[in-house]
């Protein structure tokens, strides 16, 4: 009878442990009429030189509660076919999409066309054959996935190999093939956070992407990035795959990663005005210092800076909101007011070098 008790509760034990490793989680709150889809577009497998089966990416994704992943395997550079033949670069991904089937998570197919800068590396998304990219010339591939109505974007433009200064920029080739709209976006994170990138970003009217590049045990490797691997947040009109690639092509992403936020500033205010809560202003009996509570609805710590016309009683100015958590300040008003005007900037989330949001909210007192 102890043994069955036990064999029971080992199998609840697996159960729930199972439920919740593959459970969707909301890390921010929807804006109004908006999803908010959460994606890695740049995924390696051994089908090029990862270290992982495809089907074990899906899983990857799952438990860490995503809603969309591509594979992205090289398609120039396959270190493992000695081991593995590919003759079809399409079969990391039907690996994953087949595997995916019935879960909570879209698989999309794409591929790193992968050559030395220039161009250097850029990735295909939304295609619908990966071998027809493989030319003996870099452009001729990206031309390719254009035909296929692919997201075509520049990955890691910091990486030293291309970059020893280790600062990203644009040679003629990319300006070329930006004004031709045949690149559509450019990683701002690719593992670490490059600000130049962000300011061609904004520069070039490019989408705005963080992808975990990853290679090996996605866990092991972002343990030491914050816990999770960068993410980039599609704001979509639908969950639907069409509605999430027009997202991507009309540049409305955020970035997550570490504890930053890494977006324009038309995409993260709607964030931010669904996840920063205030609650009604009331005055301390018999003094002109007023309450307000502030709570947090999101995974990320909230640093704010207030930059309202008076000062905080008992605070600083600058003050943290933990993920899923409140904070209540002190505001010494002067007069008894009718409603106050709440002015931040938020100095984790980052809209441009040196430029961080600023958020205002008026409110009312009872």
């Amino acid at each position: 009878m102890k043994k069955l008790i036990l064999l029971l509760g080992c199998f609840i034990l697996f159960l729930s442990f199972n439920l919740s490793l593959f459970s969707q989680e909301n890390f921010f709150k929807n804006p109004k009429n908006t999803f908010l889809i959460s994606t890695d577009l740049h995924i390696h497998t051994v089908f090029s030189d990862g270290f992982v089966w495809p089907d074990l990416r899906v899983d990857e994704a799952l438990r860490e509660g995503l809603d969309l992943i591509s594979i992205t395997d090289h398609l120039e550079y396959q270190p493992h076919k000695g081991d593995i033949l590919n003759p079809d670069k399409n079969r990391s991904f039907e690996i994953a999409n087949k595997f995916a089937q019935g879960k909570e998570l879209n698989v999309v197919l794409g591929a790193e066309i992968t050559r030395s800068m220039p161009p250097g590396h850029l990735n295909a998304v939304f295609i619908t054959d990966a071998n027809l990219l493989l030319h003996k010339d870099s452009i001729s591939g990206i031309i390719e996935a254009n035909k296929q109505n692919a997201f075509v974007f520049i990955n890691h433009p910091n990486w030293w190999p291309g970059r020893p200064s280790g600062i990203a920029r644009l040679e003629p080739i990319h300006e070329e093939l930006i004004k031709k709209k045949f690149i559509h976006g450019i990683e701002v994170v690719n593992v670490g956070l490059s600000l130049e990138a962000l300011e061609i970003a904004i520069e070039n009217n490019l989408t705005i992407l963080g992808t975990s590049d990853v290679h090996g045990i996605a866990t092991w490797e972002f343990e030491q990035y914050g816990g999770h691997r960068p993410i980039t947040f599609v704001l979509s009109k639908g969950n639907d795959l069409t509605s999430i690639k027009n997202g991507l092509f009309e540049g409305k992403t955020m970035v997550w990663y570490k504890d930053l936020i890494i977006g324009k500033q038309e995409n993260l205010l709607p964030v931010i005005d669904s996840n920063l809560e205030f609650s009604q202003p009331i005055y301390i009996e018999n003094t002109k210092i007023a309450l307000v509570n502030l709570s947090n609805l999101s995974s990320i710590p909230l640093i704010l800076n207030y930059n309202g016309e008076f000062t905080l009683h008992e605070d600083d100015k600058i003050f943290i909101i933990p993920p899923r958590g409140s904070k209540e300040i002190k505001i010494k008003t002067i007069e008894l007011l009718k409603k106050i005007n709440m002015n931040f900037e938020i100095f984790n989330a980052i809209i441009g070098k040196d430029q961080y949001l600023k958020f205002s909210k008026t409110l009312n007192f009872q």
